[in-house]
């Protein structure tokens, strides 16, 4: 099993690129917008296109760096509403919304408002361009086929797909567990993130302390959405990496992972030497 990193800001890249970590399974891009501390539309509206790619690009060309040649997984930006809002400008373009969690992110974001998106793919055509070319890309929250094949359309217009870096998919919505078969042929790569999965298949609110004694990653509907991804993924030969918080937070998950059928893990730089320790000892004994 490899195990990667999870990562949120770069410049701790070099504290822990030392560690004999596979890579970075999920480099967050949120801290990089919030480093800009402008919302994108204003951002641009004020002319500010190139300070953006340019901050991104930054950030991406120096993790890329420190862990080369080893895969880094940078995760587009998945910023909900509530979080746009809090950003300069931010009020000016994001509506209130009941629920964020549910509401206008992830790739839906990128579709009614595709700039921004635009900008990331740029960012990442100039670090791969640098010769950087360990970047893998992720896409977050894909909720349908058709999202997918929008957002591949508009990585064609910028050329991202044409140079060759890899697109990975977040699995975290049941309609995506339903129907990975229809999603695979798409991707390189799958990364199920636990913590939004739970809370949709479990329809708990995991910011609700008085749901928290229903939050379970070790659930057995969580565990067949599980399998189910690894199933699929294991079929087509195709990685399926696990990046959400549970193996960090709950170590005795490792076992059950590896058992459903996951092949790589992404955790917290803290939570790497328990991580790998325990994947030796269960693959010492399996061998």
């Amino acid at each position: 099993m490899k195990i990667y990193l999870n990562l949120s800001f770069p410049q701790l890249a070099a504290q822990y690129a030392d560690l004999p970590a596979h890579g970075v399974g999920l480099l967050r891009s949120e801290f990089l917008i919030l480093a800009l501390g402008v919302h994108p539309r204003k951002l641009l509206a004020e002319g500010g296109a190139e300070a953006f790619i340019r901050v991104f690009a930054e950030g991406l060309a120096e993790v890329a760096r420190c862990f080369w040649p080893r895969p880094v997984t940078f995760r587009t930006l998945d910023l909900k509403s509530n979080e746009c809002r809090g950003l300069r400008g931010g009020q000016e373009f994001e509506e209130l919304e009941e629920n964020p969690a549910l509401g206008l992110r992830g790739c839906r974001r990128y579709l009614y408002d595709p700039e921004p998106f635009r900008l990331q793919l740029r960012a990442v055509r100039r670090v791969y361009e640098m010769g950087w070319t360990n970047l893998r890309l992720m896409l977050p929250f894909v909720r349908s086929v058709s999202e997918l094949l929008a957002c591949r359309e508009i990585l064609r217009e910028e050329g991202v797909g044409e140079i060759g870096i890899p697109l990975w998919l977040m699995v975290e919505v049941p309609s995506v567990v339903f129907l990975i078969e229809r999603f695979l042929p798409l991707v390189d790569g799958v990364s199920i993130g636990t913590n939004d999965l739970t809370q949709l298949i479990l329809g708990v609110d995991r910011d609700n302390p008085r749901l928290i004694p229903l939050w379970d990653e070790q659930d057995e509907a969580v565990r067949c959405a599980l399998e189910r991804v690894a199933r699929a993924c294991h079929e087509r030969a195709m990685e399926c990496c696990v990046c959400g918080d549970a193996p960090s937070r709950r170590p005795e998950l490792v076992a059950s992972l590896l058992q459903l059928g996951v092949t790589s893990l992404s955790v917290s730089p803290d939570a790497f030497e328990r991580t790998a320790r325990i994947v030796r000892e269960i693959e010492s004994r399996l061998t």
